[in-house]
């Protein structure tokens, strides 16, 4: 084990620009559900909206059955290695994109049939992509997570490092529907782009990630102390012996549940308003074209959500004095608000808005969860990473609730639950007990 009096930035970095591909590849995923809907499943009927946020379910998939991997590579090979293999799974999940584009472009014909639904063989290889990729981002957070936490960084706390890294990821999140709509798709309007335009923009993205990891393989990421079991230490006691963190899980299933949910599935929102006659406006525009570009409303709305996560966290990465817990209580309030504020005024917007207050929950149920596990840090980051799990059943039960009842207006009563679940955390589950609390 490592420790400095006085820590370089540069590991901190490292991890952080990392984090950054994770949360720009982690959108991309979401931003492809709608063109896969207008490619893929043209034909699959009464099932489109469900098999759609299949998408999202198969991600995050990853994440409730992968999440521990990562932390038991972090007790047995540290947390250098452990990033190199996630990002191995990275290239893995693109080469099954790029798979299924390829089969999908030249074998349109393979496909099955699921009650009026007609699936394409190339739908099944992009599921399986997605499963990989969100085995990649969970590895990847596993590492992220307690490393940023505890990194000795001086003059700063465990929220605000949290705050600052997640900030650089949004800034990857907030660029990556713009990327999906003007490279990936050349600005052509949605009812009319082509599944073979994923190959070229795929071949770049697998080179550019066997890159990164040739180069952090380079590089040293020293471990630190304190924060994991070594690989034949045995820990005493089970991680769900900790009231407290056992909670936090619950928070963060319920909050990336509706974090993922709101950016998932706006867009098809988006499109089912368009549709009915109501098109979504900006400054009194209803489109967004630009050089000959068809940039999207849709496209738009996605962007300035996980933009909102960047902004909000730049902001409360200044936060020195505003506890985690105040920080949480305070956002989940207005989320909640916010939340039935569009649902009663069928406005999009204040879905929007909830990104700006979304930004710093992930770091404040985090930061209060862990508190106090000392070498039981890397095996709980582990067990929570497996909460984001959260993203993928809320995603696919809001689809599920909008083919049932025919709009997706009612369906973000599923956010108002989620943001309520998270404001009892802060207000009474957030407490360690007197025997949780360790010498």
């Amino acid at each position: 084990m490592e420790s400095k009096s006085q820590p370089s930035i540069v590991p901190f970095a490292i991890i952080t620009f990392i984090y950054f591909i994770i949360g720009f590849l982690t959108t991309i995923n979401e931003q492809l559900q709608a063109p896969l809907k207008f490619t893929l499943l043209v034909d699959a009927g009464s099932l489109r909206n469900t098999l759609t946020t299949l998408i999202s379910f198969f991600f995050f998939s990853g994440y409730l059955i992968n999440g521990t991997l990562g932390s038991r590579w972090v007790n047995a090979v540290g947390y250098q290695k452990t990033i190199l293999r996630g990002l191995g799974f990275t290239i893995a999940g693109l080469l099954m994109y790029f798979t299924s584009s390829l089969v999908s472009d030249q074998f349109p014909n393979w496909t099955f049939s699921v009650t009026d639904a007609q699936i394409p063989t190339g739908y099944l290889i992009f599921l399986l992509g997605s499963y990989l990729m969100g085995t990649s981002a969970a590895v990847v957070q596993v590492v992220v997570n307690p490393y940023v936490a505890s990194y000795p960084l001086r003059g700063t706390q465990p929220v605000q490092r949290l705050n600052i890294t997640t900030a650089i990821n949004s800034i990857g999140t907030t660029s990556a529907p713009f990327f999906v709509t003007v490279v990936m798709f050349s600005g052509i309007p949605m009812d009319r782009i082509q599944i073979q335009q994923l190959l070229v923009p795929l071949s770049l993205l697998i080179i550019t990630i066997l890159s990164v990891i040739l180069i952090t393989s380079r590089l040293h990421i020293p471990d630190l102390e304190n924060t994991r079991a070594g690989s034949t230490e045995k820990l005493e006691r089970s991680i769900w012996s900790f009231r407290h963190f056992v909670l936090g899980v619950a928070a963060i299933f319920f909050y990336v549940g509706t974090e993922v949910a709101i950016g998932a599935n706006i867009n098809l929102y988006a499109f089912e308003r368009m549709d009915a006659g109501h098109p979504i406006t900006f400054f009194g525009r209803t489109d967004l074209t630009i050089a000959g570009l068809d940039l999207g409303i849709h496209a738009l709305l996605s962007t300035l959500y996980w933009g909102g996560f960047l902004v909000g966290r730049a902001i409360s990465s200044f936060f020195t004095t505003i506890s985690a817990r105040t920080q949480l209580i305070v956002t989940t309030v207005l989320a909640t608000l916010l939340a039935v504020f569009a649902m009663v005024a069928q406005n999009l917007w204040f879905l929007v808005a909830i990104g700006l207050l979304h930004s710093s929950m992930w770091s404040c149920i985090y930061s209060l969860s862990i508190r106090g596990l000392q070498k039981y840090t890397s095996k709980a980051s582990g067990v929570f990473i497996s909460a984001v799990f959260g993203g993928a059943v809320f995603t696919l039960i809001q689809g599920g609730l909008a083919d049932l009842f025919g709009s997706w207006r009612w369906t973000w009563s599923l956010t108002v639950l989620c943001e309520l679940v998270m404001l009892a955390y802060a207000v009474f589950g957030y407490r360690i007990r007197e025997q949780d609390q360790l010498v």
